[in-house]
């Protein structure tokens, strides 16, 4: 998979993943922030409604994607729990890129290359969050139900606190 301009900035795989699961997604413009704190601000929500879809590599060479609330990081035990292997990792960038069609800080649920199971902390439940859309400078809001709902996202405990810096 290439990674050019043209590729990067073409939204119709999102666009079209989105109408097929009946998602109701906002797509906002945004300028690049340098911390979790300063991207909420510039959104205008609370850090915990940012939530990061982080590609999750399996033991048995396949991926997941896991849905993290702002301020919190994926719980290993907890997550190998509840996907039932005792092992997973993260990879690297360009194997997340080929994994989910999305370079990192822009990879969502929404569009991603691949049959991808969608794990989903329980924390995000009931809120309107934001998430990557696809593309750099730029935030897709989305009611995280509906979400859950259109990928059949298993939701649970997979995440903990982040230490404060």
């Amino acid at each position: 998979m290439t990674t050019d301009a043209t590729s990067r900035f073409d939204t119709s795989r999102f666009d079209a993943d989105a109408t097929a699961r009946g998602l109701r997604v906002d797509v906002v413009e945004r300028p690049a922030a340098n911390s979790l704190h300063e991207a909420a601000g510039l959104l205008g929500i609370e850090p915990g409604d940012i939530v990061k879809t982080l590609v999750v590599k399996r033991h048995d060479g396949g991926f997941l994607l896991a849905l993290v609330p702002g301020g919190r990081s994926i719980a290993w035990k907890k997550l190998r729990t509840v996907v039932g292997v005792n092992k997973l990792s993260m990879p690297d960038a360009t194997t997340a890129l080929e994994a989910s069609g999305y370079e990192r800080g822009t990879i969502t649920p929404i569009g991603a290359t691949g049959d991808l199971p969608v794990y989903a902390d329980e924390r995000i439940v009931g809120r309107r969050v934001a998430l990557g859309a696809g593309r750099h400078g730029a935030s897709a809001f989305v009611a995280a139900d509906d979400l859950i709902a259109a990928y059949a996202a298993t939701v649970a405990d997979i995440t903990d606190e982040e230490p404060v810096r």
